[in-house]
């Protein structure tokens, strides 16, 4: 399919999404009361994830209620879930972690990963680092559970990454042969709102068509949506580094779009300094809703909402490229890492609320 008729038919179906919406809006849900938008949706699940249970470190009671609040969530969607337990190992001992997994079925059994950590590190409230990511992956199910997918979304949300991208390794390791060559790609949802831009990336070459569909969706729909420049060498223009959770997909051979909120025109122009007023945000005591509403009234709400447009589009009109739904097995062996490093080129057990962690197969 051209370039031009994408461009018609992500057009036509925005369109006919728009009148929906405007007949939503004028007769409320089934009860008589206004739909909930997803931006509202997401922004009450960060609340509570954030300030109803608060820092969430990888295998602490705080991390598991948080993902025993994320089943709940998805259950009450009306999906089911299935919980794959996993343990790591660190100075401290042996600590138990989970990644929570749900199924939307599509029109075809083929299938697109949408992830999100829900683990944070010990300062701050993890508002946007990652609870973000997870409210907008909560509203993104609600959003499509009684809609026409085109492929099936597994939404999957994972525990310990701020320790080394843990719990999507360990899920990344336990896919057969057959589900690897079933899944066209997989997007990870982290730190989408709190930097000054929002972002989206994926690899270099023909493995970017995710990124590039995004991109031309936010253009039909006027959102600003950017993606790398390129002005670090190390970081080609559009892609981004394996310090996240669709590295282990990745290193699969699984087509990524990551989505993200920063700033890659300044520090080391490596997308690891957020904001020009505040820098780094992640990671700090800033990261809290309190300090955003304070801070950058109304910019969490506005990067939701653009990132629920563009991705539920994306969503509902998703067309991998010929080679990717006829390709066959990968040689997943091939393409691991021993080890995930931080933007910086740090372990990940530096402020992480852990210490030289390592996962027990």
């Amino acid at each position: 399919m051209g370039e031009g008729s994408l461009r018609i038919r992500h057009l036509m179906h925005f369109l006919l999404l728009a009148c929906i919406g405007l007949a939503l809006l004028a007769c409320g849900d089934s009860d008589g009361q206004p739909e909930v938008s997803a931006t509202q949706a997401a922004m009450e699940h960060i609340e509570q994830l954030s300030k109803s249970i608060g820092i969430r470190v990888a295998g602490s009671q705080e991390e598991a209620e948080a993902g025993d609040y994320i089943d709940s969530q998805f259950k009450k969607i009306g999906l089911d879930t299935t919980i794959q337990d996993f343990e790591f190992e660190d100075d401290d001992g042996i600590h138990t972690s989970r990644n929570i997994v749900a199924i939307l079925s599509g029109e075809s059994p083929k299938e697109i990963i949408v992830g999100a950590h829900y683990d944070s590190v010990d300062i701050g409230e993890g508002a946007s680092d990652n609870a973000s990511g997870v409210g907008l992956m909560l509203a993104m199910a609600t959003r499509l559970k009684d809609r026409a997918v085109p492929y099936t979304i597994r939404f999957i949300a994972f525990g310990a990454e701020e320790i080394g991208l843990v719990g999507s390794d360990y899920y990344a390791s336990q896919m057969p042969a057959d589900e690897i060559a079933n899944t066209v790609g997989m997007i990870n949802l982290d730190t989408v709102v709190g930097g000054d831009m929002i972002y989206a990336y994926s690899d270099a070459g023909e493995a970017g068509w995710l990124r590039n569909d995004i991109l031309e969706i936010a253009d039909l729909l006027g959102v600003d949506l950017q993606t790398n420049p390129g002005l670090n060498e190390d970081y080609p223009e559009g892609t981004t580094g394996d310090w996240r959770d669709h590295a282990p997909f990745k290193n699969l051979g699984i087509d990524y779009l990551y989505l993200e909120a920063t700033n890659w025109e300044i520090g080391d122009l490596d997308g690891y300094v957020q904001t020009v007023d505040h820098g780094e945000i992640w990671h700090t005591e800033n990261d809290t809703l309190t300090f955003f509403d304070a801070e950058y009234p109304g910019r969490i709400e506005a990067q939701l909402e653009d990132f629920t447009l563009v991705l539920e589009e994306l969503l509902l009109v998703l067309s991998p490229p010929e080679a990717v739904t006829s390709s066959g097995l990968v040689g997943a062996e091939l393409r691991r890492p021993v080890r995930y490093l931080k933007r910086d080129g740090s372990p990940f057990d530096v402020d992480s609320g852990r210490s030289d962690s390592k996962l027990l197969r």
